[in-house]
């Protein structure tokens, strides 16, 4: 590709809502970040690779459609792999991002299931920088589910392949922290599973009655629910304990 085809594939991307640095013809990390958004959106060969048949496709494409419109959240869409950024008057920002795979792990002698949960979270805390636990190490951490958050991660496997948590490219980390104080409303779905948050916006109460209920859940150090207690490193659900990685 030459790279006035490269900044054309760049220009038409970003217009399109996926996130893809700079435009300036130059095929990076970041570009090809964006790509594999778009291939997987689009339901195509997940290649990273730029060609000519990529180029044309991306020419005709339509932009990602979220599922939750009016107010500004964010969207996991564990089927296609990929985080949307959803500003309140429907923009939208995309990213590939690898979850958990449901495979089982052992961590410090505990067997639990990599699994990425689904429903309606909130964004509860925050960490600055790199955190490191005992299944790796993450990037700017954004806690929705006790141990899940959604993290900077050296490898964003084109597939589900994390302990449970939304690992997204190093690239984006910062940013998004940024663009995701506490607080944020994030939707986790399959496309079994989706609940909307609308009600939570529609009656900040009962928002504020979920996140309560977030920090009495965070801090219950019942043994019957296993949990870990090693700073944000741990997680409480259904007697399976899940790491973020």
């Amino acid at each position: 590709m030459i790279r006035a085809e490269t900044k054309e594939a760049e220009s038409r991307l970003a217009h399109l809502g996926y996130w893809t640095g700079a435009v300036d013809g130059v095929f990076d990390s970041a570009t090809r970040s964006a790509l594999i958004a778009f291939q997987k959106w689009e339901g195509r060969p997940i290649t990273g690779q730029l060609t000519l048949d990529e180029l044309e496709a991306i020419r005709t494409s339509a932009s990602p459609t979220v599922r939750d419109v009016g107010y500004a959240h964010v969207e996991v869409d564990l089927d296609r792999q990929v985080l949307l950024m959803v500003s309140e008057d429907g923009g939208v920002r995309v990213l590939p991002v690898s979850t958990g795979n449901d495979k089982p792990f052992t961590d410090e002698g505990q067997e639990s299931i990599s699994y990425t949960p689904r429903g309606r979270f909130i964004v509860y805390e925050k960490e600055v920088g790199w955190h490191t636990g005992s299944l790796g190490s993450v990037y700017y951490a954004n806690d929705i589910s006790g141990g899940i958050a959604i993290h900077g991660s050296r490898n964003v496997a084109t597939e589900p392949a994390s302990h449970g948590c939304i690992r997204i490219p190093m690239f984006a980390a910062r940013e998004v922290s940024k663009l995701l104080p506490v607080g944020t409303i994030v939707l986790v779905y399959d496309q079994l599973s989706f609940v909307s948050a609308k009600e939570w916006v529609e009656n900040p109460k009962l928002k504020q009655a979920a996140l309560l209920n977030i920090a009495i859940t965070d801090d219950d150090d019942d043994a019957d629910t296993i949990a870990t207690k090693s700073r944000s490193f741990g997680i409480k659900k259904a007697r399976a304990k899940m790491i973020r990685a």
